[in-house]
């Protein structure tokens, strides 16, 4: 195997990483530790444990980096993303809106606690943000957000709310509209399905009943989007694994 520092160009270098991320996957011990090295992640909080410039975000640290390739490759005028908590995500997407020189993030929280509105309301970055207390899944939330997608061409989605097989169900049959040829709505936890449903005992999701069950059952009936399992392979150990939908047509 070359050394990745002797590899010539990009091209040659992707081909590189294609071939070594393949043969990992087929790699079923180190599969299996991932697995097992999740669960035990998880039993401690793991994603709580990180900031993004000053704010709680809670994802693991290898769903933000596969998160940022996305943005930089397509681009987006526009973020949607369900599911505020403590604000971090806002945050991210916006620093990286900026990096790019360009976009607004739209987040979307039932509940907006006081002291995380204020938080991110006096962040550097809130001036590509705009909130919407209310259920996602509401009439008057789309149609507020709608306003915000008026001839906007490159649009992300982020789902990451209430994860039960209903309601995520329910959000991507409202929020798919939005995301065009080329661009992601991206599906977070669903690795629910494959955790241990002791995990889960005081939440009204858990086994059969989930985001990785919504997406199953929106693939079947909504040919515009694929899994991108590409995305999936390379991180091995992340709470998205089949959340990476791309938009084909």
């Amino acid at each position: 195997m070359k050394d990745s520092a002797k590899v010539g160009g990009d091209e040659e270098f992707k081909k590189r990483n294609l071939k070594i991320i393949k043969k990992m996957n087929n790699d079923k011990e180190f599969v299996k530790i991932s697995r097992k090295w999740f669960d035990k992640a998880y039993s401690y909080e793991y994603l709580y444990h990180f900031t993004w410039l000053g704010r709680p975000i809670i994802q693991f640290p290898n769903d933000l980096m596969v998160l940022q390739e996305l943005i930089w490759e397509t681009k987006p005028d526009l973020i949607i993303e369900t599911g505020i908590a403590r604000g971090g995500s806002l945050i991210f997407y916006a620093s990286m809106l900026q990096l790019i020189g360009k976009g607004k993030v739209v987040g979307v929280d039932v509940d907006i606690r006081k002291h995380n509105r204020i938080e991110i309301e006096k962040h550097s970055m809130f001036k590509r943000i705009h909130m919407i207390e209310s259920s996602s899944t509401e009439k008057e939330t789309i149609i507020e957000i709608s306003k915000f997608t008026k001839n906007k061409k490159n649009i992300m989605v982020v789902l990451d709310s209430n994860h039960t097989h209903e309601h995520v169900l329910k959000e991507l049959e409202l929020y798919s509209k939005f995301v065009k040829k080329g661009n992601y709505l991206i599906v977070f936890d669903t690795m629910i399905d494959d955790m241990p449903n002791k995990m889960f005992k005081n939440r009204p999701w858990g086994k059969e009943n989930n985001p990785k069950t919504a997406v199953n059952e929106f693939l079947k009936k909504n040919k515009n989007f694929k899994m991108d399992k590409e995305n999936n392979k390379k991180l091995m150990i992340t709470s998205t694994p089949y959340g990476f939908l791309k938009c084909i047509k």
